[in-house]
């Protein structure tokens, strides 16, 4: 009897342990598993042999060249990490409001695009440490330009900004009358068409687009609404951002970061490491 009742005891215990270790195995194929079923980030991207790099046409940060290459600022610091992995780098143009939905579906491994570190970019995401400084500024044509110098006197333009961005943030903060586009490249050319009297981007992109030499001579921008950072943002978790900050650091301290800055006319605004 006492044998009998063992050798149920033991059936019972078996068949409980191989259900735990099912559940744990379902846990990692559904991806609800604790913190040891991750894995990390940086030897999944090594394992594939690519760095996925989600952006929009966002000149100085990633533009192309005459060629249809990818190159900027951004583009080019993204490079540099892509070969500090050993990997190959591929720039995907994402749409702004879903930069998070991307990381998450692993569409792209990391948002490097002049990412300002808002809140919601850093709950929602592994961010890196500041890299750039940067500001939301008010760019309308220049016979405008000496009429505009405080929000107060913008409150009566209709804006035009990049969907999801901090432009469209700082125009409603500031209960300005405004338009959402696609990209900042976008709310630029509807000030060029007078569709909108005025946009709000980047300052490091009004640098670069608007102004004597550039393709919008008779645009100028004046007031800046905010003042801010830019981050690069990786998967919730994510090993990536602190390997990206290692190598943020190590390239500013042997002077490249500097000397990319340079290139695309953003070293005022680079940010120590």
């Amino acid at each position: 009897m006492k044998k009998r009742l063992l050798a149920a005891l033991l059936t019972v215990a078996m068949v409980a342990s191989f259900g735990a270790c099912g559940a744990k195995k379902e846990e990692a194929t559904t991806g609800e598993a604790t913190e040891e079923t991750v894995d990390s980030d940086v030897a999944y991207i090594q394992e594939k042999g690519t760095l996925v790099v989600g952006i929009t046409d966002f000149a100085p940060m990633d533009y192309k060249d005459d060629d249809g290459n990818w190159i900027g600022f951004d583009a080019d610091m993204a490079k540099k990490v892509a070969e500090s992995l050993g990997v190959d780098v591929e720039f995907v143009e994402i749409d702004w409001d879903n930069k998070i939905l991307e990381l998450d579906n692993k569409s792209i491994d990391v948002v490097w695009n002049g990412m300002t570190l808002t809140s919601e970019v850093t709950n929602a995401m592994e961010c890196t440490n500041a890299y750039l400084n940067n500001a939301q500024v008010v760019v309308v044509s220049k016979d405008k330009a000496e009429d505009i110098t405080s929000a107060e006197d913008a409150s009566s333009l209709s804006f035009a900004v990049e969907s999801g961005s901090a432009g469209e943030a700082a125009a409603s903060e500031n209960g300005f009358d405004y338009v959402a586009v696609k990209s900042q490249a976008d709310a630029v050319m509807e000030v060029a068409a007078g569709t909108s009297d005025a946009c709000i981007i980047d300052l490091l992109m009004a640098g670069a687009m608007v102004g004597e030499g550039t393709s919008y001579p008779d645009l100028t921008y004046t007031v800046e609404l905010t003042s801010e950072e830019y981050g690069i943002g990786c998967r919730k978790g994510s090993d990536l951002a602190a390997y990206i900050n290692d190598e943020l650091k190590a390239l500013y301290e042997d002077g490249t970061m500097n000397a990319i800055g340079e290139e695309y006319g953003v070293q005022a605004a680079i940010v120590k490491q």
